[in-house]
């Protein structure tokens, strides 16, 4: 008989499952950072003890393995100075002349819509290392960028 013709079993044509990706470098995380990391797990260990769907079992463990990964890799670097943008510090600036507000953490407590930016994020990359009254490159412009306040984070 053709190979073409025979069928082992249906589970070789459905999609692979992934792991979920770890971003690559360092897990740099604030303190409220770390405590969100342990509530995600604290929940996904609750609804996997609570489900009885085999398949939303095996998603939820795999987020799990995500999160937990996350939480032994967590590293808690010094606190900042509030002398210069660096992780942990919270930067007044002005973009293209229009007045925001961001908070450098890690990358699983980044929400850019709520002023949380991943120190990984383009735009930190730009400010990392600035000082207050400094103007700097982003995008097509020179002076995109102007630190207006540097302030730690008080966790």
């Amino acid at each position: 008989m053709s190979v073409a013709f025979r069928r082992e079993s249906d589970e070789e044509h459905l999609e692979p499952k992934f792991e979920l990706p770890i971003p690559a470098g360092p897990n740099l995380v604030t303190a409220r950072g770390l405590a969100l990391i342990g509530e995600r797990i604290a929940e996904l260990e609750a609804q996997v003890e609570s489900s009885d769907d085999a398949e939303a079992i095996k998603k939820l463990q795999r987020d799990l393995r995500y999160w937990q990964t996350r939480q032994v890799t967590a590293e808690a670097p010094p606190p900042p100075l509030g002398d210069k943008v660096e992780f942990g510090t919270e930067v007044k600036i002005l973009l293209n002349g229009k007045a925001k507000t961001f908070r450098i953490v890690g990358d699983d407590e980044a929400d850019p819509a709520a002023g949380l930016l991943s120190f990984n994020a383009p735009l930190s990359r730009a400010m990392l290392g600035a000082e207050e009254g400094e103007t700097l490159p982003f995008g097509n412009a020179s002076d995109a960028i102007e630190i207006v306040e540097i302030n730690a984070i008080q966790d």
